[in-house]
């Protein structure tokens, strides 16, 4: 016989596959596990904060001096425009004190919105390169937002002491540890809520800029909302505003030595929560698409 003959397949076996336990890469995780997630990120999101305020000021003679340096400056140009020129701060006790609260805490919110916001449109080679919870971006922004605030806060505090009218410490001053938190988680929903949306549409971080500085108007930072005495709206829709009820409920406590009003705290904590379980709700809703070319 000849040898150039194929020899005969023996039985063909079936191989049975379970995909049961199979998903699609990179679907949307359930919001507990995402949430579970975040929390195993958490040595990432200290080290990206960390390493991201060495690297921003690594070029600058100062370093981070500049941390303090800029929310004093800050200070002193509002002091000279709307304190000497514009006289806003006619019958406001311990006025400069008072400006001082109202420049370093706006700046602290407006400094980690406005960067929370564009923490995955601008990482998107990272987030186009690995799979990982695209939050973590958002929360290491706001953590690094609120180590820069943790020195200027401890000068703030040196300046209210040594400026006169001279301030005295009081226990009323530990309210600030509760009040930076809320304070912090607010920041943390609303930049969840806005960077949802810049990662689809860029254009709008300059809107966000816009924004914030329209709102730095609205929370009393440089005037008393008692000016608008005879205008109950308007001081309604003030006492309604989380970052106005920051600024008070820290000058009561760090200035004049009172309990701010038990309804500065309902509001405040009542969007703190509210921002942050809707932020956390609408950007993990639209986990899978960020990254996608447009």
């Amino acid at each position: 016989m000849s040898g150039t003959g194929m020899a005969a397949s023996g039985p063909m076996n079936t191989v049975v596959v379970d995909a049961a336990p199979l998903g699609v890469v990179g679907a949307r995780p359930s919001l507990r596990d995402y949430v579970l997630s975040l929390f195993r990120y958490r040595s990432f999101i200290l080290f990206d904060s960390r390493s991201r305020i060495s690297g921003a000021n690594a070029v600058n003679t100062l370093g981070r001096l500049w941390m303090v340096l800029n929310p004093i400056l800050d200070g002193g140009a509002y002091f000279l425009v709307f304190g000497v020129l514009l006289g806003t701060g006619r019958g406001i006790p311990n006025f400069i004190a008072y400006l001082i609260v109202g420049v370093f805490f706006f700046r602290y919110s407006s400094q980690a919105i406005t960067a929370g916001s564009k923490a995955v449109s601008s990482n998107l080679t990272l987030v186009r390169a690995f799979r990982f919870p695209r939050a973590t971006l958002v929360l290491a922004t706001n953590l690094r937002a609120l180590l820069e605030f943790v020195p200027t806060l401890a000068v703030m505090v040196v300046l209210i002491l040594a400026i006169p009218p001279l301030e005295v410490f009081t226990w009323r001053w530990l309210l600030l540890v509760p009040l930076l938190a809320l304070q912090t988680l607010f920041n943390v929903g609303l930049s969840l809520v806005l960077a949802r949306f810049v990662a689809h549409w860029p254009d709008l971080a300059n809107l966000i800029a816009f924004g914030m500085r329209i709102w730095l108007y609205l929370s009393a930072v440089f005037f008393s909302v008692e000016r608008f005495d005879a205008q109950p709206i308007v001081q309604t829709a003030m006492h309604l505003n989380p970052l106005y009820c920051v600024l008070d409920i820290a000058r009561q406590s760090l200035l004049y030595g009172q309990d701010a009003e038990p309804h500065r705290w309902l509001v405040l904590a009542g969007w703190a929560a509210l921002v942050a379980v809707v932020g956390l709700v609408v950007f993990w809703r639209a986990e899978e698409t960020y990254g996608e070319e447009r």
